[in-house]
């Protein structure tokens, strides 16, 4: 039985043990919260753009960000359960969200279907640098099972952003 009282225990904070230390805590926990973050920001986005399209390709995009969209979503709770594993905290609201987010919201009444995938593909190769800064974190504290995740997102990123910038080439 714990001898803390029920006071205490609700005062202590959310540790998990890890062998990476405080400091890698502390690291890569941030930069994954703030990840986690434009991920929802991306989601959104994606699911605003996907709710209103239009145009004469309107189903072709429709399915194409609707299926961008649910690989993204996928992200987020294994986002936020290695930032748990490794003894941090995470996101707690919209309002937290709102606050550290780098991918930026697009509240326009009319967007062009052109414009909402260039948008998309932009947004998408921003993810990957972020995605790539956080690996870099995850390097310097070798935390080998965080920067092998993030792999496999930039990948996806990558793919998403390709998609995009297809659908907006100009026929040669």
């Amino acid at each position: 039985m714990n001898d803390l009282s029920l006071s205490a225990r609700r005062a202590a904070a959310l540790r998990t043990p890890t062998d990476l230390g405080m400091q890698a805590t502390a690291d890569i926990a941030g930069a994954l919260t703030a990840l986690l973050a434009d991920m929802f920001a991306l989601y959104i986005k994606t699911k605003n753009f996907h709710w209103h399209m239009s145009g004469p390709h309107f189903r072709d995009y429709h399915l194409m960000l609707d299926e961008q969209g649910d690989q993204i979503l996928a992200t987020t709770d294994v986002i936020a359960e290695r930032a748990r594993k490794l003894g941090g905290t995470t996101l707690r609201s919209i309002g937290h969200i709102g606050r550290i987010q780098r991918i930026l919201d697009n509240d326009a009444d009319f967007v062009t279907p052109s414009d909402m995938l260039s948008e998309l593909a932009d947004d998408n190769r921003r993810l990957t640098g972020f995605l790539r800064a956080t690996h870099v974190a995850c390097e310097d504290h070798n935390d080998v099972a965080s920067a092998s995740l993030i792999e496999v997102w930039i990948d996806e990123a990558e793919r998403r952003s390709w998609f995009l910038y297809e659908t907006t080439r100009a026929s040669r």
